[in-house]
C-alpha cells in the first residue's frame, strides 16, 4: 500500500514554469493507479468472499436450527395433547366413579325409603281396611257386627 509521502509526490510540479522542456515519455497514470489500489482491492475481495461464506454458513445454521426447533414444537405439542388426552381420561374416570357412587347412594337411599313405606303401610292396613269395612256397612246400611265376632288380627283396637 502506498504511504502518505507517495500520495502527497503525486501533486507536485514536474518542472518549473518557463520554456519548453525536452519530450519525454508520459507518465501513464491508470497503470500507476491500478498498481496502488491492486493490493487493498485484493484484500477487499477476499474480505467479500469471506463475507458471502460466513453469510452463507448462517444461513444454513439458521435453517437447520428452525427445523430442529420445528421438530421439538411438534414434540412439545404432541407431548402436550397426550398429557391432555390422559387429564381427560383420568377426569372422566374419577366423575364417573363420584357419579356411579352417588346413584349407588341414592338407589339405596331410595330402598330404605321404599322398605319404611311397605312397614307403615303394613301397619295401617289393617286399622285403614276396618275404616272402610265400617264406611260401607254404613252406606248399605247394615249393623256393624259385634267385636267378638270379628277375626282375631282383623286390625281393630277396639270398638
Amino acid at each position: 500500500m502506498a504511504g502518505l509521502r507517495d500520495f502527497l509526490l503525486r501533486f507536485r510540479p514536474v518542472g518549473s514554469p518557463g520554456r519548453a522542456a525536452p519530450g519525454g515519455v508520459p507518465a501513464d497514470r491508470t497503470a500507476e493507479l491500478t498498481a496502488e489500489l491492486q493490493p487493498p482491492l485484493s484484500l477487499l475481495e477476499e474480505a467479500e468472499e469471506e463475507a458471502r461464506r460466513i453469510r452463507d454458513g448462517a444461513a444454513r445454521e439458521a435453517a437447520e436450527r428452525r427445523r430442529a426447533a420445528e421438530r421439538r414444537a411438534r414434540e412439545i405439542v404432541g407431548s402436550a395433547q397426550d398429557r391432555a388426552r390422559q387429564a381427560r381420561t383420568t377426569s372422566a374416570a374419577r366423575i364417573r366413579r363420584d357419579a356411579e357412587a352417588e346413584a349407588a347412594e341414592l338407589l339405596a337411599t331410595a330402598q330404605r325409603e321404599a322398605v319404611a313405606v311397605r312397614r307403615r303401610a303394613e301397619e295401617r292396613m289393617p286399622r285403614l281396611l276396618d275404616r272402610v269395612a265400617d264406611l260401607v256397612a254404613e252406606d248399605i246400611e247394615v249393623p256393624p257386627a259385634p267385636a267378638g265376632d270379628r277375626p282375631q288380627g282383623a286390625g281393630r283396637r277396639g270398638p
